[in-house]
């Protein structure tokens, strides 16, 4: 035997020591650990939806929301947007999902002498009459949206015994500010008018 061949007998020898089977994937363990994680997301998933059912069930005693009268007369503004959800006035984690005011929406808001009309595709529209608004301000959040300073509409309004703060953003940001003076100089007058009685 030459050294060559030596060296290449060696060489064949060792690299064959050095080959080894695969490590056998332990299928049941992977698929047991799938299955415990599907059914701990399943478990997350219902528990959230059994929490928004017994909020709804304790906001129950809030009235039905009152809708649109058949003539609200013209038109002051009008603005498309989002609707983020309305929580208990001043308490901007407190949501309310009664009546389907928790339900986040595209929304069409319209604005008249008879109050603000909220209609939302796919999801309950409301009216708040001009006699229930309370305020309107610019503010960076509700419960689950949180904006820059001053991105959100944000409408006060009386339902029942209860404040209800209410979240808008609309599609151009720069009209927001026209409705918070709009909606104010409203409250004003119909404040004025009140007290003049």
């Amino acid at each position: 035997m030459t050294p060559a061949t030596w060296l290449a007998a060696g060489l064949a020898t060792g690299l064959a020591a050095d080959k080894k089977s695969a490590d056998v994937t332990d299928w049941a363990a992977r698929i047991g650990w799938l299955v415990g994680l599907a059914l701990f997301v399943a478990l997350v998933y219902w528990l959230m939806r059994e929490g928004w059912k017994w909020r709804g069930t304790l906001q129950g005693d809030l009235p039905e929301l009152p809708t649109s009268p058949d003539d609200p007369g013209p038109v002051k503004l009008s603005m498309t947007g989002r609707y983020h959800g309305s929580t208990t006035a001043g308490q901007w984690l407190d949501r309310i999902v009664a009546h389907g005011l928790g339900t986040r929406s595209r929304a069409e808001l319209t604005l008249t002498d008879a109050g603000l009309d909220v209609v939302r595709p796919g999801a309950a529209d409301f009216f708040v009459p001009t006699a229930a608004l309370r305020e309107a301000r610019l503010d960076k959040g509700i419960a689950g949206k949180v904006l820059t300073e001053g991105g959100l509409l944000i409408v006060t309004w009386q339902h029942g015994d209860r404040l209800i703060d209410s979240g808008f953003r609309s599609d151009r940001a720069a009209e927001q500010h026209e409705w918070v003076t709009a909606i104010n100089s409203m409250i004003k007058t119909t404040s004025t008018e009140g007290a003049e009685r």
